[in-house]
């Protein structure tokens, strides 16, 4: 792995791993919160529990939280894992209108949590475009 895409997948790796264990065994009220939210942005969520969903946001983080920082995923899938979880967040922030201002871009100031997942896009399409067979 080159040095360069290991510090684009050690960050955000071990930043989303946390995430991912600190919401383990989440209790329901917390998960259906959170569940409402992504609601707004991945629709299909709607259709699993408030347990379903804990189990599944915090396996998910794990997961790709994981394959960040796993040296043997290649580079262009961890970027892959990355982009498709960051986009989910992302969508949330376009699909609640009070997270941007009135043009729908720029971040509100309760959106800027949000906002700043647009990060994580990048990085992720960065590895996807810079990984090669050596990654």
């Amino acid at each position: 792995m080159k040095l360069n895409t290991a510090v684009l997948r050690a960050v955000p790796g071990a930043f989303i791993l946390n995430s991912g264990i600190g919401k383990l065994g989440m209790d329901e009220e917390t998960a259906k919160g959170l569940q409402e939210t992504a609601a707004s942005g991945v629709p299909f969520v709607k259709k699993m529990t408030p347990a379903q969903f804990g189990k599944f946001l915090s396996y998910g983080e794990i997961a790709v939280g994981a394959a960040l920082l796993c040296p043997f995923v290649p580079t262009r899938m961890a970027g892959a894992a990355l982009t498709t979880f960051a986009s989910g967040l992302v969508a949330n922030y376009f699909a609640i209108d009070s997270m941007t201002e009135d043009d729908g871009i720029r971040p509100s100031q309760e959106g800027i949590p949000l906002a700043k997942d647009t990060w994580l896009v990048a990085i992720g399409t960065s590895l996807m475009l810079s990984g090669g067979s050596k990654d």
